[in-house]
């Protein structure tokens, strides 16, 4: 196959410098019957598709390769045959050609059974519908990479997206992102479509029916708005969300974040989010947030108090002051625990309660098997027993991490006073966290270990004096206040003697 300029060159030697087809031939070093076919056609030939090689051997096994792919499409998706694969059986039957023809034969199938997929425009009102649905990312936490998971909701006339991070697709954490992100939208929809997810659905029936979850009819109750469930398998339904998940993992966390915690990740995502309300969506008249402005007084108004986004949990007591939740163990105060207790798990955090007073609070653990300790809740119990205090666990993760005065303060004490005696002072002045900030603690003992004042009473009045100076309010500037700087030139001071004699004169 020749090129345009050497089919340009040979159609100039014939026509315009009347060379014969063979002289052109042999000057341009090509056969004759190119330059016969370049002197035929003024342009290079069209595109044409090549009639595939016949495969004599394949013919007889046409038939059992439909069969196949019949049987691989009622398989599990990532299980079903691959080309490899039938070749194989094929083979194990009888075949004795190429792979080539059979994968060459599978593609002329699938195109034959493929169909473009078609979609009506969509056009929605303001105020109306949403989307939403989660979503996967990688950042960097505290130095690891992690994944989280991102609960995504948007509206589908303005098109402002709200994208929140969680460790977990937790129900509790799918209520919060509703949450928060109506507080996003300054309203409620009256309409939002879903998946069938786990948190909303029970079980799918007939159409578009569904037997919900009773806690999601309580956040649907208490925002009221209407739920729509996708048909199973077909996520073109809520296409306005599938896209926005991948447009917000694609410019809100590229490059991959590095945040110390969920609350710098989200708080980061609320600022892009913010920023998004900028960008025009293509074939739109205006930007998100103008959209937005229009659509907001048109949302139902949020109602006076959030939603309460946790699971409770009746908890029992074991015999080392904690409760048990998905595995983990959260202590309890030793002097403040009951037998039987609530408990309620938030996204990131659990709480522990005797009725309504709260005992304890730590942050949600979503490990498997893990003892999570505040160590405040074993002082009463060390107290109690001063001998196991070198042996308690509680005690030994805190004392990796306290401040070395500490352990200054401690053999102070120890020096001072009989081992049980002293760690029941140590434990009084550790007990001092439950009132008081670290680093102002962390101050008082500097300051009792200087002026050898060791024993908890002297270290709380260090703690006050230190917290008077703190609260003393700064000298007056009296250089701001023109009028009174008579009281700081030298000027005399006034004679309060007028008033004695005034007295004197009275009583006489």
């Amino acid at each position: 196959m020749i090129n345009v300029e050497e089919r340009e060159e040979v159609r100039r030697a014939y026509y315009v410098e009347k060379k014969s087809q063979r002289r052109i031939a042999s000057e341009l070093q090509m056969a004759r019957k190119t330059v016969r076919k370049a002197i035929a056609e003024a342009g290079p030939a069209a595109y044409t598709v090549r009639t595939p090689r016949p495969a004599p051997r394949l013919g007889a096994f046409k038939a059992r390769i439909d069969e196949l792919l019949a049987e691989s499409e009622r398989m599990p998706r990532k299980q079903r045959y691959t080309g490899h694969k039938l070749f194989e059986l094929l083979c194990q039957e009888g075949y004795q050609g190429a792979e080539a023809s059979v994968r060459a034969y599978i593609g002329k199938r699938k195109r034959e059974q493929r169909h473009p997929a078609l979609y009506l425009p969509l056009e929605f009102d303001p105020g109306i519908d949403a989307q939403a649905d989660w979503g996967e990312a990688q950042v960097m936490m505290a130095g690891e990479q992690v994944t989280v998971q991102l609960f995504c909701i948007r509206l589908c006339y303005s098109r402002r997206l709200f994208m929140m991070a969680f460790a977990a697709q937790s129900q509790e954490a799918f209520f919060l992102g509703h949450v928060h992100g109506f507080r996003f939208f300054g309203g409620v929809p009256q309409r939002i479509s879903y998946d069938n997810l786990k948190a909303a659905v029970l079980e799918v029936l007939k159409g578009h029916n569904r037997r919900e979850q009773q806690a999601f009819v309580g956040l649907r109750s208490h925002y009221l708005f209407e739920s729509r469930f996708c048909t199973p398998g077909q996520g073109h339904e809520k296409g306005s969300i599938e896209h926005a998940v991948g447009y917000g993992r694609r410019n809100f966390l590229v490059p991959l974040p590095e945040v110390d915690s969920y609350a710098e990740l989200n708080a980061l995502l609320l600022v892009r989010c913010e920023a998004d309300d900028a960008r025009q969506v293509e074939g739109q008249p205006q930007t998100i947030g103008a959209a937005w402005l229009q659509e907001c007084p048109l949302l139902r108004p949020l109602p006076a108090q959030a939603y309460r986004c946790c699971v409770s949990r009746q908890v029992t007591l074991t015999p080392y002051s904690q409760v048990e939740f998905a595995t983990n163990r959260y202590s309890v105060p030793a002097d403040r625990a009951q037998r039987h207790l609530l408990l309620r798990a938030y996204p990131f955090h659990v709480e522990i309660l005797d009725q309504e007073e709260l005992l304890a609070s730590h942050p949600r653990c979503y490990a498997k098997n893990q003892d999570i300790f505040d160590p405040l809740h074993y002082l009463p119990l060390v107290a109690q027993r001063p001998g196991a205090f070198e042996h308690a666990r509680p005690l030994r993760q805190w004392r990796s991490r306290w401040p070395p005065s500490y352990e200054r303060l401690l053999a102070a004490l120890r020096s001072d006073a009989p081992e049980g005696q002293s760690v029941r002072e140590f434990v009084r002045i550790l007990s001092l966290h439950r009132r008081y900030p670290a680093a102002l603690i962390e101050a008082a003992i500097e300051e009792a270990l200087a002026c050898g004042c060791i024993r908890a009473d002297g270290v709380e009045l260090c703690l006050h004096q230190l917290l008077e100076t703190e609260q003393m309010p700064p000298p007056l500037d009296l250089a701001a206040l023109p009028g009174l700087t008579h009281l700081a030139t030298g000027h005399p001071l006034p004679d309060l003697h007028c008033y004695d004699r005034l007295l004197a004169g009275s009583e006489a």
